[in-house]
């Protein structure tokens, strides 16, 4: 309860003691006449009675009312009623009668100044003067108060019979109710009645209608105006006539700021007096009489609002935020829907009748309303920012303002900005902030309400609505009973102020008031207090406020993928990956403009600490260092989105050794922002952590907090839901219920939790604040806003940024010395500062404040002397940081023999590493090092590229593909210095162009160059990769020493010859069985042959064996050993004899295996077992090798299985050989030479080929070529075009037309195409000799001899080396070529010559396989029969049988032809010293290239893979295995390789055969298979060989800069790709794709074909099913059996019948290139053809192969055995059943005949067993059988069953289906 008025007061005109015109007030009376204890008397009442002044009046006045307010000391309001009359001045007795019989008179209305009547006679030179009676109270109850003086008035001039004291007793005692809403009826004794009406809410303002009428009077965008201009501390000055129109202006103005309250000068009616308050430099809100306008005019930062004139007048000075958009065009219409309601209809066409406005009081709680609702949009989630400092004994509470705004994205609001920092708003934080007190309104409006004002947003009938519950809301806390009794007040009769009173307001008697007032205080102390109690709560939060989208809606708002990008960028910090993470950068600095990126990355980073503690290295410290300094450049000195405050904890937890105890930190290079140097920021901090700490505290689980029914687990995690707020409340709650000590314990607690934390930031500021070298005196920003230019300059840290921080800071940061003791003095005072005034706000005891001040200056000297090492060793870190070195992965046994040396990888001509024009990253230059192993040459880095990223390069070579080594001098891609470089070329088509870093010395360069060579040429074929691998596995031998390897390889060198000599005698000694091979040359041999016995011929002459540099052991055991060899193995396959020791086989076998050269006597080049005619006798042999070169003479190599031609091979003949066989024989001679007797014997032996040809055993006659009309011949010779690059064949031409005209292009197969068939005539010889037409120049052949020569044109080995050169300089250019362009490769490839040369071996060896096919045994006899020849008999066999084109049997093939046959590998690679300078000779890779080529032309018949080819020729000079080394049998036999003993071969060995390497990995993947595997049995491949149809090998220009080359494989399958589940891209979003970049991946592996990966998927779920894994080509096999059955008829019909129609019937390529890899094919096709399809030909060969082509349905194994043919048959069904049309498939492989439903029928209905079937005969037709069909075209097939009936479509369908069966049962 409050009393109703504290003092009545009588205020009267007095004279000016100075004696002005004016005079002065002068207080009569006041009641009581003591101050009232608790409100002492307000002094200066007698100048507000009279604001305008006290004058004396010429005429009566009406009375007037109005409400002045005081303001106290203690910023309380007293509210001083005025009601004045006006009396005359007692000039003499006479007046003074007058006047009181005229005093009477009645009062005027509310506003008396405005009607003066002038009724009554004054008399003349009268004057009044005016009295005022005075109300003053704390309440604002104006009504009560008008009512109150009104009365009294009334009594006076009325002269009611009223005790006056009495009244004014009773005003003075009456109390009433502050708030609550309760009725109050007060009766002051004057037989009147009132009631006083309380507000629900004492906290919500009383505005009555004061809020409408200033709206009415100055509209809405004025209001808006001084709304904004009162919060944001300006200064208001209202004009009006009206006293109470100023008091309700300024009463509407403070009802419009709740929930803030006005806290400067407010002056509602300012006394003229006073005037000269309106210059205070403080902000007011004053109202002053319009009548002192002029005085106005001169205030030059007043705002004036006139309300007369309903004008607002803003000087120019004065600036006032508007409010924040959207809200100030809301505020706006939701105002003038209010206002003018009608507004919205105005423009109907049909407006509604009018809907009566609200009534004006009713409007005011709208226009309230919406003010309301504006506050609580704009402080919405407010209480998230507060910070609770302290809870007992009284709450201390900060408000987070930088918070707060950034959430909002209004940092850059000016009004926000003003509002907050105002002392409103200040009161606001303080009274509203306490967490645990009564609620009003306006709390249940911000905390629930947010959410639907921002959906009612874009509904202005929906916010009206709000509008209007909040309005009734404020009505009722106004007005809670809408039927209040009437008021019953006597009033003054109208007009009585003129009525002549003839008496003054009399004088009242004090002690009557003093004695009513003193017996009502008594009654009150009687009585209990009255205290109302308070409903308190906890205030309710509301939602926290999410924060409102950055409003620059510029490049910066945050995208997932920036945040992503800034993740990834730091995972790769974090995980080492330094160039991704140098390509993200820019885009992450780009990305941490946003919010949402600087938050991620605080975020990120808080990640990667533990322990409060994370030691990066150089480079990841300066990372990390500039992603924070560009974090932290764009952070105001408010840090309003807290990534400073993020970053804090950070700043001191990141850190790198720079060495050993010194340790720099990451904020001594994050100092450079001014955030660090505001005061406010720190502040925030501080109360921050305050606050997490003292919630902490009272959240400890204390036993008896937790009750026994809770579990302790739901409790804490409770309290972790729980805010510091929500904490507080609960102890302001219990605070109470305490006891004392428990109450000064948590004061204590709380008072150390404060003075710990600011210990903790007075270390943290002295950390952030004293710069690294103090003696640069950079000193404190204290200016906010110091220019950017600065913090950016230096945030974007480079490489060690140590130290660099200190340049750049200014030295007038308001510190006038540069000293290091004043560097400190400045941040000693700094941090003083913060301490003082955080410990002040929250209560720090002055002891713990003095302890402070005592250790600031300790804590900042220490530091300083931390910093000083710091400094001093951050000096010393290298410039750069070169990124770490990446090791190679090394093969097991290969070691390395030099270390890293620093390099860059330059580009070099190729343009897929550098992107060029098939797009793609640059790879190259990169940026690495060199490793030298005893195998390879390794180049291992990284692009330096930034944007390529953390791409790992690998370019590798091994060391013996070495071709050529230069020294260059080039430039550095980083920093274009010109270094010493090296360009090393390999013969496996890579190139290392190398420029070595600085810091590698001339001499560590040579020391490379020179080791390279002592590896590449080592001084013997035992200091091989090959050889030393193995060796280092040998017991006892101490490890080799990379820099010596001299010894080692001596000892090597002798154990091997050792083991050599015994290992030849050692073996096989009783065996005769054929066993598989050593390991060295093994290979599982066909199953057939497993069996086969082979004797050993005991008949030795001894004149073979003489030769001394033969080896001389046990011959029985050398034999046992020869007969395992490869070609031991082929020659029983091809039948060509037997080893026999008498002559009792020699009719019926016409060749036989001879051992005459077991001992390598005859011939070291050739094998110990050699294919002879029968009838030659081994002593013969001798004589007959020496016609030859090397004593290479001729021998058998093959025989065709159809025609039994033979292919010999041979080395030239001498030109005496030559010589004595061809010229005429009667040309006289001295005797019988030696020569003669070999010219003989090589006679003989050549007869011997052709007689044991069986076509020619016993003809005789000119069957030769000679007889061919001469004319063909020209001048040329008859063979000599073998060198034109294309062949034309006619039909009917014989072969020396064919082959030596250009002319005859009688048919179309102008492209190089294979002839027909049945070209060659039957006159032909019986054996032609494939020889040199140098050799051959001036001999004439024999027209009596059966054997023809060819004389060809061929090139040397040197003609090899120079092309091969040529070509790796077109594949791998040393630098960019000058125009680039395909032509400009295609030119230098033409100028190579390189597909010229494969051009004529192609068609040299077409024209043997013509020749061999047609029944002429053919003997090449080249050069030194080790190069050109075998590389012709080699491509011959191959193209002729089908079993070389298998693995097992290309493996058989090089063994046998190249190895066994002696090409010199070693001589042609240059595997040592002594063949330096002979170069490398790649014959064999040329051979390789022509099995490319038929493999792209017929890549159906070949077992094998295009990278099986690349995989051999990568090999064969990488000398990491022994199969390719040494240059034949011999040397391997003298070395020991050829058996290796049998303890020696298992271990965990390497392996050292290619073969055997071979298998071992064919068992695990299919990488060496071709899928498209469907070879014709008796298929001779006939490819085309004009260089137009030549393809570029891809072994030459594709590269895997990923890995490296991918033929070693157990580094290709390096670590695999990561999957993509753990790929280490941080936190990012996982993506399934993957970029695979030409050069840089290899294709195939990461995309391997669609079989592979079937194969791969099955293995894995039998092994997670648990089932031992099949091996793939079980697998594959028994899925091609399932489609042989199946899948024939699917192919039928489809539209693939058309591929096979474009070309010539019996090709099968298609020109269909397979993408090829280590994983197999990745095409599969599907080619069938109908058997009318094909074009008919008269040659017979044509016709008899026309169906095979319509066998591939489907590419499958065999295809053609398991569908020898197929057609419609009308079978006849079992008894009594009808004929019905089936397919039938006649399979001679499973010997059956089957029939389906139909041709695409994949199920089999029936088999007849072929092994059943009896007889075959001709059927006759019976009941049911087809009618139109030809009685002969029945047949029956009689089983041991029963009889089938058959019936033909007709009768040569029906002939064809008879032969075709009974040919089955004869070959079966």
């Amino acid at each position: 309860m409050a009393r109703l008025a504290d003092y009545f007061v009588l205020v009267a005109f007095g004279p000016h003691p100075r004696g002005s015109g004016e005079g002065q007030g002068q207080i009569l009376q006041r009641f009581p006449e003591k101050d009232w204890e608790d409100n002492p008397f307000p002094q200066g009442i007698e100048l507000f009675c009279q604001p305008s002044g006290w004058q004396l009046c010429p005429e009566r006045n009406p009375p007037t009312f109005f409400v002045a307010v005081l303001t106290d000391i203690n910023s309380e309001r007293h509210y001083c009623a005025c009601l004045t009359f006006w009396e005359p001045v007692e000039s003499t007795q006479e007046v003074v009668c007058n006047e009181d019989t005229t005093e009477k008179e009645e009062e005027a209305d509310e506003g008396g100044q405005a009607r003066l009547s002038s009724t009554a006679p004054a008399q003349p030179g009268q004057l009044f003067a005016p009295k005022t009676l005075v109300l003053v109270s704390r309440l604002d109850h104006t009504e009560v108060f008008r009512n109150s003086l009104g009365l009294i008035y009334a009594i006076h001039v009325e002269g009611l019979n009223v005790c006056l004291e009495n009244v004014i007793g009773n005003l003075l005692t009456c109390t009433v109710p502050l708030a609550g809403g309760s009725q109050r009826t007060i009766s002051l004794g004057a037989g009147d009645r009132q009631v006083i009406q309380t507000p629900l809410v004492d906290s919500l303002p009383v505005s009555r209608c004061s809020v409408a009428l200033l709206f009415r009077q100055l509209g809405i965008t004025n209001v808006l105006s001084l709304f904004c201009a009162a919060l944001t501390e300006h200064k208001v000055l209202f004009l009006s006539r009206s006293y109470q129109r100023l008091a309700d202006a300024c009463r509407g103005l403070l009802a419009l700021l709740f929930p803030l309250r006005y806290s400067f000068t407010y002056v509602p009616i300012l006394p003229a007096q006073l005037l000269e308050v309106l210059s205070t430099p403080t902000p007011f809100i004053i109202g002053v009489n319009a009548a002192f306008q002029a005085e106005t005019q001169e205030l030059l930062d007043v705002i004036v609002a006139d309300l007369d004139g309903g004008t607002v007048t803003v000087p120019e000075c004065v600036h006032i935020p508007p409010l924040p958009e959207p809200l100030q065009s809301q505020t706006h219409s939701v105002l003038s829907m209010v206002l003018d309601p009608e507004l919205e209809l105005a423009d109907l066409a049909f407006p509604p009748p009018t809907t009566s406005a609200s009534s004006l009081k009713m409007q005011d709680k709208e226009l309230r309303a919406v003010f309301l609702r504006l506050f609580a949009q704009l402080l919405q989630g407010y209480r998230w920012c507060l910070h609770i400092v302290r809870i007992h004994p009284e709450p201390v509470i900060r408000f987070h303002k930088a918070a707060f705004l950034g959430q909002r994205g209004l940092v850059e609001d000016d009004f926000l900005m003003k509002v907050l920092e105002g002392m409103a708003f200040a009161g606001f934080v303080s009274e509203r902030g306490v967490p645990y007190r009564s609620t009003d309104l306006f709390d249940e409006l911000v905390a629930h309400e947010v959410a639907r004002m921002r959906a009612d947003e874009n509904h202005p009938h929906r916010v009206l609505r709000h509008v209007q519950e909040l309005a009734e809301q404020l009505y009722k806390n106004e007005n809670p009973y809408p039927a209040v009794a009437m008021h019953k007040v006597q009033r003054p009769g109208e007009a009585s102020h003129l009525r002549r009173t003839h008496r003054p307001f009399p004088r009242l008697d004090e002690g009557t008031v003093q004695w009513i007032v003193d017996q009502a205080a008594a009654k009150m102390q009687g009585a209990p207090p009255a205290v109302k109690a308070e409903r308190k709560t906890t205030v309710p939060s509301g939602p926290p406020m999410t924060a409102i989208l950055e409003r620059c809606s510029g490049p910066h708002i945050n995208s997932a993928r920036r945040l992503e990008v800034v993740r990834n960028c730091i995972s790769y910090v974090f995980e080492g990956k330094m160039l991704e993470a140098k390509k993200l950068l820019p885009a992450v600095l780009r990305a941490l403009k946003g919010r949402a990126a600087r938050r991620c990355l605080a975020h990120e980073l808080h990640l990667h600490v533990q322990q409060n503690r994370a030691v990066l290295d150089h480079q990841q410290f300066d990372f990390v260092v500039r992603m924070m300094n560009c974090c932290l450049q764009d952070c105001t000195s408010l840090d309003e989105h807290g990534i400073a405050a993020a970053l804090l904890p950070l700043v001191t937890a990141f850190c790198r050794k720079l060495s050993p105890g010194v340790t720099q930190f990451a904020y001594s290079c994050v100092q450079e922002h001014v955030v660090w140097s505001t005061p406010q920021f720190w502040e925030a901090m501080f109360y921050g952590d305050v606050q997490t700490h003292i919630r902490a505290l009272y959240l400890e689980p204390s036993d008896d907090r937790v009750s026994s029914s809770q579990e302790v687990g739901e409790a804490q995690s409770q309290d972790d839901e729980r805010s510091a707020l929500d904490v507080a409340s609960e102890q302001r709650r219990l605070w109470p219920t305490l006891s004392q000590e428990k109450q000064q314990e948590l004061v204590q607690k709380e008072e150390s939790t404060v003075f710990s934390q600011a210990i903790h930031y007075a270390n943290r500021m002295s950390y952030l604040l004293l710069p690294l070298d103090s003696s640069k005196s950079r000193l404190l920003r204290e200016r906010a806003g110091l220019g950017d230019l600065e913090s950016a300059s230096n945030s974007l840290v480079t490489n060690s940024m140590a130290g660099s921080v200190a340049e750049s800071y200014d030295t007038e940061s308001g510190f006038e010395d540069a000293e290091t003791c004043d560097v400190a003095g400045a941040v000693v005072r700094f941090i003083n500062r913060f301490v003082d005034k955080v410990c002040t706000e929250s209560g720090v005891t002055s002891d713990h404040l003095k302890g402070l001040h005592v250790m600031v200056p300790d804590i900042v000297q220490m530091h300083i002397e931390t910093l000083e090492a710091v400094h001093r060793e951050s000096k010393r870190l290298p410039p750069i940081q070169k990124p770490k070195l990446l090791r190679p992965r090394l093969l097991p046994g290969e070691e390395c023999v030099l270390d890293g040396l620093r390099v860059y990888l330059l580009p070099d001509g190729r343009e897929e590493g550098v992107g060029g024009s098939g797009g793609g990253p640059a790879l190259l230059p990169a940026e690495g090092a060199v490793f030298l192993t005893t195998y390879r040459v390794i180049f291992t880095g990284m692009p330096t590229d930034p944007l390529v990223g953390e791409q790992v390069v690998v370019r590798s070579f091994p060391v013996a593909a070495l071709t050529k080594e230069k020294r260059i001098s080039v430039q550095t891609p980083v920093d274009q210095l010109l270094q010493d470089g090296l360009q090393l070329r390999s013969c496996t088509f890579q190139l290392l162009k190398m420029a070595f870093d600085e810091e590698v010395g001339s001499d560590s360069a040579e020391l490379f160059r020179k080791q390279l060579h002592k590896l590449r040429y080592p001084p013997d074929i035992r200091g091989t990769f090959a050889f030393t691998l193995g060796s280092a596995h040998t017991p006892g031998r101490p490890p080799r020493v990379a820099k010596d390897k001299g010894p080692s390889l001596r000892t090597l060198s002798r154990n091997l010859v050792k083991n050599a000599k015994k290992t030849i005698g050692r073996q096989y000694v009783t065996r005769k069985k054929y066993n598989p091979p050593s390991w060295e040359h093994r290979g599982q041999p066909p199953p057939e042959d497993q069996e086969d016995e082979i004797s050993v011929s005991e008949e030795l002459e001894p004149s073979t064996l003489t030769p001394s540099s033969a080896l001389k052991p046990s011959d029985r055991m050398t034999m046992s050993s020869l007969v395992e060899r490869a070609c031991c193995r082929d020659y029983q396959r091809l039948g060509l004899g037997t080893l026999s020791s008498s002559l009792s086989r020699a009719k019926s076998e016409p060749f036989r295996i001879s051992p005459v050269n077991r001992m390598y006597a005859i011939c070291r080049s050739y094998p110990g077992l050699l294919i002879v005619p029968q009838s030659i006798q081994d002593n013969a042999l001798q004589r007959v090798s020496r016609c030859y070169r090397q004593n290479r003479f001729p021998v058998v190599c093959w025989r065709s299985g159809r025609s039994k031609a033979v292919l010999l091979r041979s080395g030239g003949l001498h030109g005496k050989g030559v010589v004595g066989l061809f010229k005429a024989q009667n040309t006289p001679s001295p005797g019988q030479t030696q020569a003669d007797s070999s010219s003989l014997e090589q006679e003989k032996y050549l007869q011997a080929v052709v007689s044991s040809m069986p076509r020619y055993a016993d003809s005789s006659g000119r069957n030769t070529l000679s007889s061919f009309s001469s004319a063909h011949m020209g001048g040329h010779g008859k063979w000599s075009s073998v060198r034109a690059s294309g062949r034309s064949s006619g039909l009917g031409a014989d072969v020396g037309s064919r082959l030596a005209s250009r002319d005859l292009l009688s048919t179309p197969h102008t492209n190089g195409a294979p002839p027909d068939s049945g070209f060659l005539r039957p006159q032909r010889a019986a054996l032609y000799i494939i020889g040199d037409k140098a050799q051959l120049k001036g001999v004439r052949p024999d027209p009596l001899q059966q054997w023809e020569l060819v004389p060809i044109e061929v090139f040397e080995a040197r003609q090899v080396k120079a092309s091969f050169k040529k070509l790796l300089k077109a594949c791998v250019p040393g630098c960019p070529a000058t125009e680039p362009s395909p032509a400009s490769f295609l030119r230098s490839l033409e100028d190579s010559e390189w597909l010229i040369q494969i051009h004529k071996l192609l068609q040299i060896s077409v024209l043997v396989v013509e020749l061999l096919d047609s029944g002429s045994s053919v003997l090449v006899s080249l050069e030194d029969g080790w190069d050109i020849t075998t590389q012709v008999v080699s491509l011959v066999q191959l193209l002729s049988d089908p079993f070389y084109r298998t693995l097992e049997g290309f493996r058989l093939l090089v063994e046998k032809e190249w190895l066994s046959f002696g090409h010199r590998f070693s001589h042609r690679g240059a595997h040592t010293l002594a063949g330096q300078s002979s170069g490398f000779t790649p014959v064999f890779l040329q051979f390789l290239d022509c099995v490319h080529q038929v493999h792209l032309q017929f890549p159906m018949e070949f077992e094998f893979s295009q990278f099986y080819l690349k995989f051999l020729g990568y090999h064969h000079a990488s000398r990491r295995f022994r199969t390719f080394l040494l240059d034949s049998d011999y040397e391997r036999i003298e070395l020991g390789l050829l058996y290796e003993e049998k303890g020696e071969r298992r271990g965990q060995l390497a392996c050292r055969s290619v073969w055997e390497y071979v298998d071992r990995l064919s068992k695990r993947t299919p990488m060496f298979y071709n899928y498209t595997y469907a070879p014709e049995d008796t298929e001779v491949l006939r490819p085309y060989s004009n260089v137009s149809n030549l393809k570029v090998w891809d072994f030459y220009t594709e590269e895997t800069l990923a890995e490296g080359p991918l033929y070693d494989w157990e580094l290709a399958q390096g670590p695999p790709e990561p999957p993509e589940e753990e790929r280490p891209d941080g936190a990012a979003p996982q993506s399934r794709r993957r970029v695979v970049w030409p050069c840089y991946d290899s294709r195939p592996r990461v995309q391997p074909d669609a079989i592979s990966r079937l194969l791969e998927e099955l293995q894995r779920l039998e092994t997670e099913l648990g089932r031992p894994s099949e091996r793939w080509k079980d697998t594959w096999d028994r899925v091609k059996a399932v489609q042989r059955l199946e899948g024939r008829q699917d192919g039928r019909g489809t539209s693939s019948s058309l591929l096979v129609s474009a070309v010539p019937h019996h090709r099968r390529s298609l020109g269909v290139y397979l993408q090829e890899g280590p994983v197999g094919s990745t095409l599969s096709l599907s080619l069938d053809s109908d058997q009318s399809s094909g074009s008919t030909t008269s040659s017979s060969r044509q016709a008899a192969r026309r169906s095979t082509s319509t066998l591939y349905s489907q590419f499958q194994t065999a295809e053609s055995e398991n569908r020898s043919y197929e057609g419609t048959l009308y079978k006849k069904g079992a008894f009594m059943k009808p004929w019905k049309a089936r397919w039938f498939v006649l399979d001679k492989t499973k010997h059956q005949l089957r029939y389906y439903d139909h041709r695409v029928d994949t199920e089999c209905k029936g088999v007849i067993d072929l092994a059943e079937v009896e007889a075959v005969a001709p059927g006759t037709p019976t009941i049911g059988a087809p009618k139109t069909v030809d009685e002969k075209a029945f047949f029956d097939v009689k089983t041991t069953r029963r009889v089938y009936n058959f019936c033909a479509q007709d009768v040569p369908s029906a002939q064809q289906w008879v032969d075709r069966i009974q040919s089955c049962l004869s070959d079966a």
